[in-house]
């Protein structure tokens, strides 16, 4: 059979032959408001280069969706590294993370890029975006790529092949650059008209489009907190000698993981002292510890993990639930859709929430209320609370950093912590490892280990939860005291053999199988660490399981 039959989202059918280019196929359709940059075929996503095989369904993804911005700001990234390719190929720039609306790139050997270099890469971005070079996704042999990739000295990449077996590698080649493939890219460069390349700290941030309009830079806001705790970690990277996924690998297959998984563990308990004694220092006047962080960031095993630090240093921690000043249910707000808003701020009872604060700073014993989920209404029984003189309360959940949660109470009694998943790893120079990702496959576990959830669940949810966190926390994360980052280096060693049997779940007949697909291509990139490495105390057990805590 040479003929092939495709529905497009009008449920019209044709017949085309196959192997034929989706952007051929997409040819003479309906005009979008937002150009077309890729599709979902049978719920893959794909580039508009990719080949038609097998009978499909086709939905066009354009510019202004989740998907499409996510092929710009790829794509970006790639032309990014042919421009600076061309002007100092002597010189090896090293992507890392996302920094207000932006990527921040550093040179391997840190050191400071000029203004002329930047000015150089910048000019070099445009030339290419002008030239309007064609982009091909195409498949080279294993050794070809491993020939490739050793030849220009892109060592990490190498490694990320050496740990994998396929025949054929799916790579984008554009003039003279040729890189593997971790998802679809623009069939050419001249769309990427909004983009900027500007100095910061020692090297410099790739900027893109914000969520709300594709095609104008919004204000530059950096996140001077996060960028010092994203920096600190990447140091230890480069001094365990572990930047990259497939470094990672060689290190879990010729030497003792274990050693490592300590050494990032007591990363982690050293840093969490360390707030512990900042708060100890404040001491006469911190009364309550905010801890806030997006989802799945690990908040709830850190603020445990500091209550013992707490206690080390002669505090008196006890914690009370946000969840438990929840208004009634008729008083919940709404979404736009008419659901129940859980995570709006006036979903929680905030008078009744200062006003216990007041009377337990004031030494006074509170009833303390619980509120019932089934039911959708609060109660009272018995249950009791008094400070004790060196005590302190900690208060975990979304709000944590919004000051309109305890307006009433002095500044001077609050400690905020912000909790994050800002993993220094890399897959190479030129792909990052995201933290968003990095988070979602975390929830993925979670929610299956302990909430029954599948992963069809989590994918669905995920966008309104990533909603959520744009609205109630990320505005307000500058505004922490400290700073903790809960990613580890070895974690996506560990977690990707609770992940992949959920994502396999996923079936292309699933909204949600694009994503599903993605992760499980992202996860091929670790090698496996056996779980039972992992300390019971770790902050990667309240995802997997066997915490040493109890929940």
């Amino acid at each position: 059979m040479t003929s092939i039959t495709v529905t497009l989202p009008t449920g019209e059918e044709r017949t085309i032959d196959r192997g034929q280019r989706v952007s051929e196929v997409l040819e003479g359709s309906p005009r979008t408001e937002h150009p077309v940059v890729a599709a979902l075929v049978n719920n893959q996503l794909v580039s508009l280069a990719y080949r038609i095989e097998v009978n499909a369904h086709i939905k066009p993804i354009t510019l202004d969706t989740p998907e499409g911005r996510q092929v710009y700001r790829r794509t970006l990234c790639f032309v990014l590294t042919m421009a600076a390719t061309r002007r100092l190929p002597e010189r090896r720039i090293v992507i890392g993370h996302s920094l207000g609306d932006g990527f921040y790139y550093q040179s391997a050997d840190g050191a400071e890029f000029s203004q002329t270099e930047i000015d150089g890469i910048s000019r070099e971005m445009h030339a290419i975006v002008a030239g309007n070079l064609p982009i091909a996704r195409t498949r080279v042999s294993y050794q070809d790529a491993l020939d490739y990739f050793r030849e220009r000295g892109m060592t990490d990449t190498e490694l990320l092949l050496k740990h994998r077996n396929e025949g054929k590698i799916a790579v984008y080649q554009c003039a003279e650059l040729m890189d593997i493939s971790h998802g679809p890219l623009l069939a050419s460069t001249g769309l990427l008209q909004a983009f900027e390349v500007r100095p910061y700290a020692q090297g410099l941030i790739l900027r893109y489009p914000g969520e709300r309009d594709p095609y104008t830079l919004t204000e530059f806001h950096a996140s001077p907190i996060l960028f010092s705790v994203y920096q600190e970690y990447k140091q230890w990277g480069k001094i365990l000698g572990v930047g990259s996924a497939g470094q990672l690998s060689e290190l879990t297959r010729s030497r003792d993981i274990r050693e490592f998984i300590r050494v990032a563990e007591a990363l982690h308990d050293k840093r969490i002292g360390e707030i512990a004694d900042r708060i100890s220092e404040r001491r006469d006047t911190v009364r309550v510890i905010l801890i806030a962080g997006p989802s799945s960031s690990g908040k709830t095993t850190f603020a445990k993990k500091l209550s013992v630090q707490l206690t080390v240093c002669g505090l008196q921690p006890t914690s009370i639930s946000l969840d438990d000043f929840f208004v009634e249910r008729e008083q919940t707000p709404r979404d736009a859709d008419g659901n129940y808003d859980f995570e709006h701020l006036r979903a929680i009872d905030v008078t009744l929430l200062n006003e216990t604060l007041l009377r337990l700073f004031a030494a006074e014993e509170v009833e303390m209320a619980a509120f019932d989920f089934k039911t959708g209404s609060r109660s009272y029984s018995g249950r009791r609370l008094r400070l004790p003189e060196q005590g302190v309360l900690l208060i975990e959940g979304i709000h944590g950093l919004n000051p309109d949660l305890i307006p009433r109470i002095e500044r001077s009694y609050i400690y905020k912590v912000y909790v994050s998943a800002l993993t220094q790893l890399n897959l190479d120079d030129n792909n990052r490892v995201p933290t968003t990702d990095n988070r979602l496959i975390r929830r993925l576990v979670r929610d299956h280990q302990f909430r029954g959830y599948s992963a069809i669940d989590t994918l669905s949810r995920w966008p309104s939860v990533r909603r959520g966190e744009n609205r109630n926390i990320f505005p307000f994360q500058d505004s922490a005291d400290s700073a903790f980052n809960s990613a580890l280096d070895y974690e996506l060693g560990v977690i990707k053999s609770f992940a992949e049997p959920l994502l396999q779940e996923v079936k292309p007949y699933h909204e949600v199988y694009h994503e599903a697909t993605r992760l499980a291509s992202f996860l091929n990139n670790f090698t496996h660490i056996p779980d039972k490495f992992v300390p019971e105390h770790s902050i990667l057990r309240e995802f997997i399981g066997d915490s040493g805590f109890k929940y």
